[in-house]
């Protein structure tokens, strides 16, 4: 049976076309048929400058053993809407700055085909929102998802929106502000972070909903659990619209009375993880947190005349 790879780039920078037309050379020279999602790329991008397969429809994703995506976040998020609803994998190459939920760089890219080969890597899911717009004229409501976040934003730049809170079908509070992020633990380094907001494991199974620059007193981060669900109404008091934004990507305009809810989706993102280090080490390297002074086990050790274990079985026989 063919192993298939399907590679998303950024058609508009020519570093990132020419890292991935080297990542089609190396995996076809280990057995892989490669495909592209942009057609802008298809025509001269074989390894003789023959055309290459296109793959757009989800059924054809399907077939993918993984989607290599070659750029920055905002790349993967794009392969995101490729690959939700579907097992298929996502492994990120970071081209880009911090490249968060990218699992490798550039200049490891022929390692990287190398492990994807021998099935060298593990898949972790991250989970996604629902998103709910109800909107003031009635009629079905329209849906959307998020892999990182639901902002409510104003639409006005010189106008703040105003806007009600609500957990759990209860109001929180309402305030005037520029905007409120609901995100997943995984969006909470991203806009949620920027917004000053908590950093979440991702392997807490939370929402998070962040104000950004609110004219109240109580406008705190709050973390929620995955049975909670979420809403942000535009006031009918608010001077000016809102708008949606699902993931910086998909936009839905906000009239004021619109209500957007929010809520765990079913539905997870899968991503390929070829190093098994623990998300504080992904943190401190993507942020280059200074760690500088720690001495972590060997501190406690030389505290404890070099033995931990004796001072816990010490403590558990007080207890």
């Amino acid at each position: 049976m063919t192993r298939r790879v399907l590679i998303v780039t950024h058609g508009g920078r020519e570093t990132a076309v020419a890292a991935a037309r080297e990542a089609a050379r190396e995996l076809e020279a280990v057995g892989f048929a490669v495909s592209l999602h942009d057609d802008d790329l298809a025509e001269g991008f074989g390894p003789e400058g023959e055309e290459i397969e296109v793959v757009r429809d989800k059924e054809r994703v399907e077939e993918s053993e993984v989607v290599l995506v070659m750029g920055g976040d905002g790349t993967l998020l794009r392969a995101a809407e490729l690959t939700h609803g579907t097992d298929v994998p996502l492994l990120g190459v970071n081209l880009g700055h911090v490249g968060f939920l990218a699992e490798s760089d550039r200049d490891d890219l022929r390692t990287t085909v190398q492990r994807l080969a021998a099935c060298d890597y593990t898949v972790e899911e991250r989970g996604t929102i629902d998103v709910t717009v109800h909107l003031p004229e009635g009629g079905e409501p329209v849906r959307g998802w998020a892999l990182n976040e639901a902002t409510v934003e104003k639409a006005s730049r010189e106008r703040m929106i105003e806007v009600a809170v609500e957990v759990d079908g209860r109001p929180m509070s309402s305030f005037g502000c520029d905007g409120v992020v609901m995100s997943t633990a995984t969006g909470s380094t991203a806009h949620a972070f920027s917004a000053g907001g908590p950093v979440v494991w991702p392997d807490v199974d939370a929402m998070l909903l962040v104000p950004i620059s609110a004219h109240a007193l109580f406008a705190r981060p709050v973390v929620v659990g995955p049975r909670s669900v979420l809403a942000v109404e535009v006031a009918t008091t608010s001077s000016s619209p809102g708008v949606l934004m699902c993931d910086g990507r998909r936009q839905i305009d906000l009239p004021v009375g619109s209500r957007v809810e929010v809520r765990r989706c079913p539905d997870p993102i899968r991503l390929a993880r070829l190093s098994a280090a623990p998300f504080t080490d992904r943190l401190v390297s993507k942020f280059s947190l200074p760690v500088v002074g720690w001495r972590g086990g060997t501190a406690r050790s030389a505290l404890t005349g070099g033995s931990t274990s004796s001072t816990t079985d010490e403590e558990g026989s007080r207890a």
